[in-house]
């Protein structure tokens, strides 16, 4: 007696749904006027989610893609001469013996220290000549970064005596007709004209193409050692200090961290403060993904209340027999927001697994290019969030559900004795 109470009580909770699915499940349902309808709607879902899950994952990806080109080249902070402030090439160097080198403890989102020095020169080939900076770099230089960008060769080796190979960017290389093994000479003008300029014979040990050209065209790197016996510093004294910090979204604070840390004839600037006009450009993508997402939203939303309004129109008896029975209006409505819940469903189901595959075939494949020139990458990342990918279904089911809400509302004007006789 007890299992029979349970059941019925149960029936009674969950009826709604009950009677929803079984409009779902019936061929009247699936061969009737409002199908094409439906099938419309499923198919808004499905195109919104997919074009919701592009805009974040190719925006996230492309800004955390250019966000890492910059911080490969430059580090995340760098801390130089006040002189040198927001300069590619560094005029006075600083003592390479410091508090935070070569860990910077007291801060703990730095991850990374790394000596460096650059210098401007020009680099001279039997047909052609190129302005580029040397950058400078010690042994304990992470190469990591550019492990997926070299084309051929391998970054220079730096052991105890003082290397002549330089890494170079495909850019310059193709410029010069240069290639992996080959020797140049590069010239760097004295602070006195009327010397001649010293000149160095490097070997390319490598050559690498990041796609950012900025840096590509602007760089080649070598052994810091060149620089300081050009420059005529000692063996303690370098251009400056890369840092590089664990969480990103946290720089501004530890750049002001590092900043109180350092002695006071130093200062420090994050990559946001060096290069504003990109970080602000990069700001722009996450405005352009919140309108994407409330268009999108939107649209699904307005031809799921079509669909509702017609599902409503094409079960005016039922509703008409179910309030005769005693059915209150809101009892009524959940059948019909359960059926519209569940063609959401449906049309996230399809869109997720469309929307994924397709990005996953542009994350390993780069089907989309992009100009470098315009986007600092050749090819559309993809940076695929599982959180953001679940915020994005809830938000869609949520909000299209509560967009039915007052549409659904209809219900309560039908007069039962109209609704029967309704056909």
């Amino acid at each position: 007696m007890y299992f029979w109470t349970e059941l019925i009580f149960s029936f009674q909770l969950n009826y709604e749904l009950f009677i929803a699915k079984r409009i779902i499940a019936s061929k009247e349902h699936k061969n009737s006027v409002s199908s094409p309808i439906i099938k419309i709607s499923i198919l808004a879902i499905a195109i919104g989610i997919i074009v919701m899950l592009f805009s974040v994952a190719t925006g996230v990806g492309l800004q955390k893609k250019i966000k890492e080109k910059i911080s490969g080249f430059n580090g995340d902070i760098q801390i130089s001469n006040y002189d040198s402030n927001n300069s590619r090439v560094t005029v006075s160097p600083i003592l390479k013996d410091q508090d935070f080198y070569p860990e910077f403890t007291t801060v703990p989102n730095v991850k990374k220290v790394q000596a460096y020095a650059t210098k401007a020169g020009i680099i001279r080939t039997p047909n052609e000549f190129e302005g580029i900076i040397l950058k400078g770099v010690d042994k304990d230089y992470d190469w990591s970064f550019f492990a997926e960008y070299i084309k051929s060769g391998q970054p220079p080796i730096l052991t105890g005596k003082v290397s002549n190979e330089v890494l170079i960017s495909a850019k310059t290389a193709g410029r010069l007709s240069l290639k992996k093994g080959d020797e140049f000479h590069m010239f760097f003008v004295k602070d006195d004209p009327n010397k001649a300029p010293n000149s160095r014979k490097f070997t390319v040990s490598g050559v690498f193409d990041s796609g950012f050209e900025e840096f590509d065209e602007a760089f080649i790197i070598g052994d810091i050692r060149h620089i300081q016996r050009i420059n005529k510093w000692k063996d303690n004294e370098v251009g400056g200090f890369e840092l590089f910090v664990y969480d990103f979204d946290q720089l501004r604070e530890t750049g002001f961290e590092v900043y109180e840390q350092i002695d006071a004839s130093l200062n420090a600037y994050t990559i946001q403060e060096k290069f504003p006009a990109i970080f602000e450009w990069l700001s722009l993508f996450d405005t352009n993904i919140i309108v994407i997402i409330g268009i999108m939203i939107l649209i699904a939303g307005i031809n799921m209340i079509t669909a509702l309004l017609v599902l409503i129109l094409e079960r005016t008896q039922m509703i008409g027999i179910l309030k005769a029975l005693g059915n209150n209006n809101w009892s009524i409505r959940k059948i019909f927001l359960y059926n519209a819940a569940f063609l959401i469903g449906k049309g996230l189901f399809w869109g997720n697994l469309i929307g994924i595959g397709l990005l996953l075939i542009q994350k390993y494949t780069g089907i989309i290019t992009l100009d470098p020139e315009t986007y600092y990458v050749n090819q559309a990342p993809v940076y695929i969030s599982i959180p953001a990918l679940i915020w994005i279904n809830l938000g869609t089911l949520s909000l299209c559900v509560l967009m039915l809400i007052v549409p659904s509302y209809i219900v309560s004007k039908i007069s039962p004795v109209k609704a029967i006789k309704f056909d």
